[in-house]
């Protein structure tokens, strides 16, 4: 970027970056926040907050030193540092323990003193030209698996490896040493070795969207026998703010049974994107009408099948989402 945002009177003077300028780099930035700190809200709270000190210190910038790009990431990531002290990590359920062995009739009492990991909705993404957003890069599962880093490693992980700044860019964005760096991003690799690994493929591919659609028209006829067809071996199914979660088809199977025998057997779906990956609103029948039940989300690797689905039912995601309550029949 250089100087772009920078504006120069006649004589050939720097001044503090133009605000449109700054502002400009808002969508990134969010996203980058949300990586950090697993939250849509708290991430929001912190790009707000850098976009003020970036207006405070405006006249300090030196572009001679560093675009304006790496000065607001140098303030963005600092401020996610301050805000991740002392806070607890945001988990899925599957990252509390082992699967639940009895997916028909253990309690689904919700958690909601657990900070859940969030989903992003791909509305708040702006990346047109792919830089930001690399394939796979905010898919649900590896950014529950970054919460568990701790707070630096997971900085340097993501500015050297999905923002591809260099290691001597991230010892300035983090006022330390590129030893420092190299080995805080050895210790991360190490520590993410174990995460799971799966071909990510865009959510528009033709197989995936074949998968989905076929996923969604059993959904909403109940059909359990069709969805347990499209799952993997080991499809992982987990509902935030309940702490439960299920591993296979078998309890995939029984756990839906028990959904719908809850609820009943007539649903309308909407399609969303959460995280770059297929998601859709589910309602059930509710008198004339069809409520709000569920935001899920869905994995679906380039072998194919769905590997995991992660079920919101969480107000907080659905105003996220800006999710009508109710749809007419």
């Amino acid at each position: 970027m250089g100087g772009r945002g920078l504006h120069q009177h006649a004589g050939g003077a720097v001044t503090a970056p133009a605000d449109a300028d700054v502002e400009a780099h808002r969508p990134e930035l969010l996203v980058h926040c949300y990586r950090m700190l697993g939250s849509v809200d708290d991430a929001e709270d912190v790009v707000q907050e850098t976009m003020l000190r970036a207006w405070r210190a405006r006249e300090s910038y030196d572009p001679g030193r560093a675009a304006l790009r790496t000065w607001l990431y140098k303030i963005a990531t600092n401020a996610c540092l301050t805000a991740l002290r002392g806070r607890a990590r945001r988990p899925l359920p599957s990252g509390l323990g082992a699967p639940d062995d009895d997916p028909s009739g253990t309690p689904l009492v919700p958690a909601f003193d657990i900070p859940w990991l969030q989903p992003l909705p791909d509305a708040r993404i702006e990346d047109p030209a792919g830089r930001v957003v690399r394939r796979g890069s905010l898919r649900l599962a590896l950014v529950a698996a970054l919460q568990v880093l701790p707070a630096r490693q997971r900085a340097v992980l993501l500015l050297r490896e999905v923002l591809e700044f260099s290691a001597a860019e991230v010892a300035d964005l983090l006022d330390t040493s590129v030893p420092a760096v190299n080995s805080a991003l050895q210790r991360a690799r190490s520590a993410l070795s174990d995460v799971e690994e799966l071909e990510v493929v865009e959510p528009d591919d033709r197989t995936v969207r074949a998968t989905v659609d076929r996923y969604l028209r059993a959904f909403e006829v109940a059909d359990v026998e069709g969805l347990v067809r499209l799952l993997t071996d080991d499809a992982v199914l987990e509902m935030p703010p309940v702490p439960l979660w299920y591993r296979g088809r078998d309890a995939y199977a029984t756990f839906m049974h028990r959904v719908y025998a809850m609820n009943g057997e007539f649903w309308r779906v909407v399609r969303l994107g959460a995280n770059t990956q297929p998601a859709f609103a589910a309602y059930v029948r509710d008198g004339d009408g069809f409520a709000l039940h569920t935001l899920q989300i869905l994995t679906v690797p380039a072998a194919g099948g769905v590997a995991r689905n992660v079920v919101y039912r969480d107000p907080a995601v659905f105003a996220d989402f800006a999710l009508p309550a109710t749809l007419s029949s």
